[in-house]
Order: structure tokens, then sequence, then C-alpha cells
């Protein structure tokens, strides 16, 4: 399992993240100095509070139920005290695993249970939430502007679970999943701005604009 803690350049806000568990999950880090937030915790809390170095842990945000996204949530919610936020529709599968759910995982308390159009606020960031059923039936994706960052330069922010991939999508073939959900929520990605970095659950970083000449002319999505 790698555990390298790895930076991102060039965002509006400050992004690092763990590549951890078997199915490689990307486990970001996102802070503004004022707040900071961890981004689906797949295993292994002790390494993720190790990798905040001290800095206290505001918020823990899951994308989706799938044990690879919140194997570890439980522990970090229990080590940190900080509250997890999940969509409305995936809320009782963290609360009620099951393994149909793609593997076994300990139950997570849901403290705020968010839906589209919701914001949630963490320092002084504002991350608007975006429902992306598809991969599962409460996907969410979050988007930030450098008018809520600490670097007003940088880019915008995309965090995309396992909706957008770079090249690809997320599956559609599990319990919840549905294709024709999953094209309607890349048209929702496809109207953000082509410079928006994409953080995507697994593999590497993109940027809204790559995936329009890939991933959202494949499916229709283009503007």
């Amino acid at each position: 399992m790698a555990t390298d803690l790895y930076e991102v350049s060039g965002l509006c806000v400050d992004v690092k993240y763990l590549v951890m568990g078997p199915l490689a999950n990307n486990v970001y880090i996102v802070s503004d100095g004022q707040g900071t937030f961890v981004v689906d915790p797949s295993c292994d809390a002790d390494k993720i509070v190790a990798a905040l170095d001290g800095v206290k842990l505001d918020a823990i945000v899951l994308t989706h139920l799938h044990s690879d996204h919140m194997g570890a949530a439980a522990a970090l919610r229990e080590a940190t005290g900080a509250p997890v936020i999940a969509s409305e529709a995936d809320a009782e599968g963290i609360e009620h695993p099951t393994m149909s759910l793609v593997g076994e995982t300990e139950p997570c308390t849901v403290d705020r249970r968010v839906k589209n159009g919701d914001v949630v606020e963490v320092g002084a960031m504002k991350w608007k939430v975006i429902e992306t059923p598809g991969h599962t039936k409460g996907s969410i994706c979050l988007f930030n502007i450098p008018q809520f960052g600490n670097h007003p330069g940088g880019l915008p922010v995309l965090i995309s679970g396992d909706t957008l991939f770079c090249g690809s999508i997320g599956r559609t073939d599990f319990e919840g999943g549905s294709m024709t959900e999953m094209k309607a929520s890349l048209k929702k990605l496809a109207m953000l701005p082509d410079d928006t970095a994409v953080l995507p659950g697994h593999n590497s970083l993109t940027t809204i604009g790559a995936e329009r000449r890939r991933v959202f002319a494949l499916f229709g999505a283009d503007r």
C-alpha cells in the first residue's frame, strides 16, 4: 500500500493526497489555511491522522458509500471528532452498509446529509454540492472557485469521486448504478469551466477541458 503524501500545485486551495488500499484510492486532504477536510478516507485512519501533521480536521466528506471510499471514516471520525458529510441518498447505506455494496466495512454516522445545490463550508471555502448519480444513487461531486480559496490565482477544483476519472468514468454495473443517470451527471459536469482541476477517487488528476475531448465527447455530454 502506497502511503506517500503527494502535493498538488496551482489550485485555488491547498491539496495533498495519499494513495491507499488495494484499489489505490486517492484520499485528499484539502485546506485553505483556515479549515481542513479529508475526502473519502479509504483505510488506516492512523496514517491519515499522521498526514494531517497536527492540523485540526474540520470535516470528513464521503463522495459515495462504497467501502473503498469510507473504510476508515468511522475510525477517523472517532479519532478527530470531525463530522461526516455525505449525500442524503447514500447516507443510509453509509450508516448501515451491506456486503452487496462492494465489500464489508464499518458503519459510520453521517452528521450532515447534503443534496444538490447545498454548500459545504470549511474555513472560508464554499464547496457546491453537485449530485451525480450513476456510480451509486447518492454519488456527489464538490466544486470550489478561486473566490473561495486561499490562492485567488489558482484553478477552480472539482472533487469528482468515482463519477469522472482521467479518460474514464465510474462503473455503473454495481447495485444502484445506472448508465442513464451517469450520462445525465456527466452533462452537469460538462458545464464547468475547462480549466477546472478534477480530483478523482482513483488514478491521475485531470481537467474538465481534457475530459471534454475524451469522456464528454464519448458520452455525448459536450456543450
